[in-house]
Formats: structure tokens, C-alpha cells, sequence
């Protein structure tokens, strides 16, 4: 399906898609556990390589960034989700899924996710002014203590499968870079991702991109060692979740400058706002060549007796 920008009279209504490849995957959350080496549970990061265990205050992701895994170049903000793992039906041991290739990006691209900024939804911004927003700015959606679908419904906005797409929300109270809960200070108008978006409510009244992440395991290579008809799901995410309803995700804001905002002001989609037009982007080996160091030491990529940080779960039930 080809999507069409819609020109409206006096507004503009960009939508970005883009990739970033892996920064690190690694026990680390600045956000909810600032300072805190390892955290609770494993997350891939990707971003600006200021990423760190401590980013408090509000100098902005990018002011220490010196490169960034995501397609345009000038985005030294960081995005983290949790990390999907297979246990084994036979022994409990569990294996990191990989990252597909998502075939609408650029080839190449190592693991790591793709990100959407769009507005009211795809075609249109409302006739509404879109904010950028600010350094210092963060916040995050879900919670790993979600444990059933109408907790999941009634705060997040996720939509949950093997493809899973965390969507921020969209209207920010005008004052608060953050709140406690990391949420608490925005508001959330659509009721499913990148579908048309309410209005802001007077406690929040400013409308700010919606913001999606989007990430594809690869399945697959463990085919051969379960069967879908007796084992049960065998898929867990890193938090020790295997219905999905805890996926949560962290965002810290680093653009440079103005070039957010530039976007949202243009009539650009997709591809379209790279090259200068008017974001300035990166070619694939640049955003694979930027990394961070392992700050944790610990292994995530063997086959592990337990989940990193969170230990063994029991045993799903097998089907019947």
C-alpha cells in the first residue's frame, strides 16, 4: 500500500520510519533504574552511544553521543525494549532470539528495531501543530508487572504478538520533562497504534508525535526443538513474561538541535525525509560501526541455566 501525504492548508503532516541497529544488549536502564549495574532484566538498547547506567538530569542523550545505530544521523536519542528468549521444553535452558531483517529497511541492518514518529496518524497531523520533543526529555510505556490483557489495555497501547509494537503517548503536559512514573506527564490519545489520534485533554495540551517501536524475532532456528503440538509456548521475554502483557518500552530524547521539529514541520514520509530533505542520514555500515562497551559482563548470547537477573520460571504446562 502506498501511503500519500495529505497537504494541509497552513500545517504539515511528516511521518518517519526508520531502522537503528543494535547499540547493545546488555542489563542496563537509566530510566528505571538509573545507576543501577546490572539491572533487574536484560534490554536491547539501540541509539546514541552516550547511552550509560546513569543518564539523570536533563543534558539531553545528545550531548556526549558521538555516533548513533539509527538511520538519521543527527538522532542521538536512546530506545530500549525488552529481550525475547526460547526455553527449552527438554532441559529449561534458555537461548536469545535473534532480530530479523525488516525487509522494508535498508539491507543489512544488525538486529535492533524500527521506529515511527508520526503524528495524528499517517495522512494527517489534526491541523494540529506538532511539538518536538525537548532535551532532557523521556518516558516509557508498560510496565514488566502487567500481568493480564485488561492491565495491558487500560494503560499502554501496546499491541503485543512475535511482532511487537509499543506505541508512546502523544500529548505532554507543557511542564514536565518527566515525572516519577515516567508517564504520569503525558497522555494518551489513540486507542491502538498509528490509528487517528483524540484530541489533548486541557492537562495535557500539547500535541507531540506518536512514537512506535517495532521489533521482528526470528523464530525459526529453533523450529526443530519444540512441538507446537504437545509443548506450550516456549517463547519468554526477558522480564520472565510469556503472554506479552508486561512488554514495556524506554525512550530518551537526543536530536540534535532542531531537526525533529524540522520534520515535523515538513510534508516529508519515510525515505523521503533522508538526504537532507530535511534530516541528514547515514549509510548501513555507519550505523552498524557505532557501539558501547560491555558495561555489565555477563553472558547473553550461550544457552543460559536461567533468565540474566530474573533466574529459572517454572515449567509452562505442556498442551493436552
Amino acid at each position: 500500500m502506498k501511503l500519500t501525504p495529505l497537504l494541509l492548508a497552513g500545517t504539515a503532516n511528516a511521518a518517519l520510519r526508520f531502522g537503528c541497529s543494535s547499540l547493545t544488549i546488555q542489563r542496563l536502564d537509566p530510566l528505571v533504574e538509573p545507576g543501577a549495574n546490572p539491572s533487574a532484566h536484560l534490554h536491547q538498547i539501540v541509539g546514541g552511544n552516550a547511552f550509560r547506567p546513569n543518564m539523570t538530569g536533563d543534558i539531553g542523550a545528545s550531548a556526549a553521543a558521538t555516533c548513533t545505530t539509527c538511520t538519521f544521523s543527527e538522532d542521538f536519542s536512546n530506545y530500549w525494549t525488552a529481550v525475547m528468549f526460547f526455553r527449552s521444553p527438554s532441559n529449561g535452558t534458555y537461548k536469545r532470539v535473534p532480530i530479523m531483517q525488516n525487509t522494508a529497511l535498508p539491507n543489512g541492518i544488525n538486529g535492533g528495531m524500527t521506529v515511527y514518529y508520526t503524528q495524528q496518524d499517517f495522512s494527517s497531523n489534526g491541523k494540529q501543530k506538532i511539538t518536538a520533543f525537548k532535551p532532557g526529555f523521556r518516558m516509557t510505556v508498560g510496565s514488566p508487572t502487567t500481568g493480564s490483557l485488561t492491565a495491558a489495555k487500560g494503560h499502554t497501547g501496546l499491541r503485543v504478538e512475535l511482532l511487537m509494537k509499543g506505541k508512546h503517548n502523544s500529548c505532554w503536559d507543557g511542564k514536565n520533562l518527566d515525572s516519577p512514573d515516567h508517564q504520569s506527564h503525558m497522555y494518551n490519545t489513540a486507542r491502538e497504534a498509528f490509528q487517528p489520534a483524540g484530541p489533548c485533554p486541557a492537562s495535557h495540551p500539547i500535541r507531540m508525535p506518536q512514537v512506535a517501536y517495532e521489533t521482528l524475532w526470528d523464530t525459526t532456528g529453533f523450529n526443530g526443538l519444540w512441538d507446537e503440538t504437545k509443548d506450550a509456548n516456549p517463547f519468554v521475554l526477558s522480564f520472565g513474561g510469556s503472554n506479552g502483557y508486561g512488554t514495556h518500552a524506554d525512550y530518551l530524547f537526543g536530536w540534535k538541535g532542531d531537526s525533529l521539529q524540522k520534520a515535523m514541520d515538513s510534508d516529508c514520509m519515510f525515505t523521503g525525509c533522508e538526504n537532507g530533505k530535511p534530516l541528514k542520514s547515514q549509510a548501513v555500515r555507519e550505523m552498524n560501526r557505532c557501539s558501547v562497551p560491555d558495561m555489565v559482563g555477563e553472558d547473553v548470547d550461550g544457552w543460559l541455566p536461567s533468565l540474566p537477573g530474573v533466574g529459572s520460571m517454572p515449567m509452562p504446562m505442556a498442551k493436552a
